[in-house]
């Protein structure tokens, strides 16, 4: 799946992933492969990125790596489109 994040300030990743996990406001979730097409507000949390990224250098220091290999970005708030199998996140 191709995954985009996109902040006020730049673009800080995008790129082939694996799968993508999320702070819903109703708890996590995680999209995979072809998932469903769905819009969802983003609450306080880390977005979890599954699969090899190649970060700009400038944006490296934003992002740390997990216990389980995932890459984390910690978001206070923002939203998240699913659609042909193409991953936007609005993270702020």
């Amino acid at each position: 799946m191709y995954l985009e994040i996109v902040t006020p300030e730049a673009v800080l990743f995008s790129g082939e992933v694996t799968s993508v996990a999320v702070p819903g406001v109703d708890g996590e979730f995680q999209m995979l492969d072809n998932h469903a097409p769905i819009i969802s507000l983003l609450a306080k949390g880390n977005v979890k990125v599954y699969g090899d990224m190649n970060l700009e250098e400038e944006v490296a220091d934003k992002f740390t790596k997990g216990e389980n290999g995932e890459t984390l970005l910690p978001i206070n708030s923002g939203a998240i489109e699913m659609k042909d199998n193409k991953v936007i996140v609005l993270a702020d």
